[in-house]
């Protein structure tokens, strides 16, 4: 069996070096399977009455959010909602 420098199939059963990193499993780029991805998750969360909504906060906000979801052992997003659902039934029972 000759040596195929061109094969990048085939192990190579002469060589002496390992490649770095976990071998390649999907044809797609990374950047493609991100995109498909993303596209997906959307999906998921339109599916399920979910609608983005980003937002620009200061950082120092940002750290007292986080620091309070994680001592209240959930997620900034769920905080988040928390946070604004109260706000909400307090302005109803007025």
């Amino acid at each position: 069996m000759a040596k195929q420098d061109a094969d990048c199939i085939t192990l190579d059963l002469f060589a002496n070096t390992r490649k770095v990193g976990r071998p390649k499993t999907n044809p797609l780029s990374r950047e493609q399977q991100i995109r498909i991805n993303k596209r997906n998750q959307l999906r998921r969360d339109k599916s399920i009455g979910l609608k983005r909504v980003e937002l620009k906060l200061h950082t120092d906000l940002v750290e007292q959010l986080e620091d309070l979801a994680a001592n209240l052992h959930v997620s900034r997003s769920e905080l988040i909602v928390t946070i604004l659902q109260d706000y909400f039934n307090i302005q109803e029972d007025r």
